[in-house]
């Protein structure tokens, strides 16, 4: 008897997510069709987020045996084998592409999936991370195109230029290795990705952040709040997001902002409706920009700053003693060396003061060398006597700041955005993220980036970018699913849920194959309970399961 077994798994779940979003359509109709080709670019975009979202760890260079056992022609289309799927192929459509631009192509998709599923975009939240790769990367070197215009500063995403593979400040505390920088805005509705761009090794979120934003803004026909860490807000970038609507954390390394937690007393918080927190609001015309600010005071992270910080006077205490009784017994050839020894050494004090410092003379020997007149006096030489005390002013301040931060808006609306609402709001930043621990997990594809070119890196992170465009959209639309029916389905503890991750579905849907006996196509191993799953999901996702005819 003739029998074939080809493998489905969970990938007819991405097919058909990728099939609801439209992604291959964009493709093929944004880089357009080759007939004399076998696949088309929308087809290889689509086995790589297929092999993407296959959980295994294999590198492009392997990719063709990644479906030799799929069903690679029920997937992606009629008369496509493994073997259409090699390197060749699979790198002239990545230079594709590149070429079309990356992070515009991304937009295009993304904003097509948020049009189609109705994902709000009242708030969209930015964030970066680094990538760290192996190898020397000689290509970084190749000098970037100059720009025809000296007048204007261009836009970071304006022209397809390679980027440089460098070290820089490692997210992932890899200083040894070179990287990339991986810039991210998601949606405040499901954690899903709208913009996506790669960047420099060494580039800081500082210098970008304000570009990026304004960029994304101008490209998008919807109103939308930034929300974003410290790094966006600037002097620089403020004045770059005229127009805009923002949110984010006030650093303070600006002056205004550490005498406000420092000078705030207890008693002018308000106890927030959030347990936990408490906070006050003020006015602030920072930069030129008028603004609210907010004062957020934490338990949990007071009770944390005050434990690091008693830690921290007793470190410097313990340190400074020993380093002051050597300094009490050195000998110096003048007052003024040793009244600056003591300003030097209090200048790197923290935490701590000296007090009742006094220089004194002591004799010495007479000098063996010299004039026989001066030979006979005592050399006068000077010692420096005191004590340490901690520094009760500092401290105090250090005290009041405790589990304090500060955040910011140009929204002067109240009744849109109360104090609550930006506290909430500033907290769903971990959306991205929660995108980027995706990314880098040891189970996803890109775990390790092996490609050569600096090209080649970009579009990699891009294709990434879009497998979690498809995780994300599929897991908030079932469950928005679960919650209009008010259902759940079985979580790993085996307890009903309305909110699963995608991940474990994927899992519950291992060992579904499609099965060929004498040319008959069958799916096996669709149990009950999958299709139970199954039918929380679109159509396009059912149909690669449930066979017609």
């Amino acid at each position: 008897m003739d029998i074939q077994v080809e493998t489905i798994n969970h990938l007819g779940l991405v097919a058909g997510i990728i099939d609801e979003i439209g992604i291959e359509d964009i493709i093929n109709k944004t880089l357009g069709i080759d007939k004399r080709e076998k696949l088309t670019a929308g087809q290889v975009v689509k086995a790589i987020i297929l092999n993407g979202l296959g959980f295994v760890s294999r590198p492009l260079y392997l990719f063709s045996q990644f479906f030799k056992d799929k069903a690679t022609e029920h997937l992606l289309g009629e008369g496509i084998e493994a073997k259409h799927l090699n390197d060749d192929k699979i790198g002239r459509v990545m230079d594709e592409l590149y070429a079309y631009g990356l992070s515009n192509l991304f937009l295009i998709i993304a904003l097509a999936a948020q049009s189609h599923y109705g994902v709000s975009t009242e708030f969209s939240h930015l964030d970066a991370t680094s990538f760290s790769l192996h190898g020397k990367y000689e290509s970084e070197l190749i000098p970037l195109p100059i720009s025809s215009s000296n007048n204007q500063e261009e836009s970071p995403v304006s022209q397809p230029k390679p980027i440089q593979i460098t070290h820089g400040y490692s997210r992932d505390r890899r200083a040894d290795l070179k990287q990339f920088i991986l810039d991210l805005i998601v949606s405040g509705d499901g954690d899903v990705p709208l913009f996506i761009r790669v960047a420099d090794g060494n580039e800081t979120d500082k210098a970008a952040f304000g570009q990026i934003a304004s960029y994304y803004k101008s490209q998008v026909n919807f109103e939308t709040m930034i929300v974003s860490d410290s790094a966006l807000y600037t002097d620089k970038n403020l004045k770059l997001m005229s127009g805009i609507e923002w949110l984010c954390r006030v650093p303070l390394s600006i002056k205004e902002a550490r005498n406000l937690v420092s000078s705030i007393s207890s008693e002018q918080l308000n106890v927030s409706e959030i347990p936990g927190y408490s906070w006050v609001e003020v006015k602030s015309n920072y930069g030129g920009v008028e603004q609210r600010w907010l004062v957020v005071e934490s338990e949990q992270r007071k009770a944390s700053n005050l434990e690091k910080l008693e830690k921290k006077i007793k470190q410097e205490e313990g340190a400074a003693e020993k380093k002051l009784v050597k300094l009490f017994k050195k000998e110096f050839e003048s007052e003024e060396e040793a009244r600056a020894r003591v300003n030097e050494f209090e200048k790197k004090l923290k935490f701590h003061q000296l007090e009742q410092i006094q220089v004194i003379e002591i004799p010495s020997a007479p000098g063996k060398k010299g004039n026989k007149s001066q030979s006979k006096k005592l050399r006068v030489l000077y010692q420096i006597t005191g004590s340490l005390k901690p520094d009760e002013k500092k401290i105090e301040a250090l005290e009041k700041r405790a589990g304090r931060f500060v955040l910011a808006t140009n929204r002067l609306d109240y009744s849109s955005l109360t104090s609550a609402g930006i506290l909430r709001k500033y907290k769903e930043q971990q959306a991205p993220e929660r995108g980027f621990a995706f990314l880098k997990d040891p189970l996803f594809f890109a775990d390790s980036v092996f490609l050569k070119s600096p090209q080649r890196i970009e579009t990699m992170a891009m294709l990434m970018g879009l497998c979690l465009l498809v995780y994300s959209l599929g897991q908030r639309q079932l469950r928005l699913k679960l919650s209009e029916e008010n259902t759940g389905l079985k979580n790993q503890l085996g307890k009903l849920t309305d909110r699963p991750t995608l991940r474990w579905i994927f899992q519950t849907f291992q060992g579904i194959h499609l099965v060929f006996i004498q040319g008959v196509k069958q799916i096996v191993n669709l149990t009950d309970e999958r299709q139970l799953t199954l039918s929380f999901f679109p159509q396009s996702c059912q149909n690669y399961y449930i066979l017609s005819g």
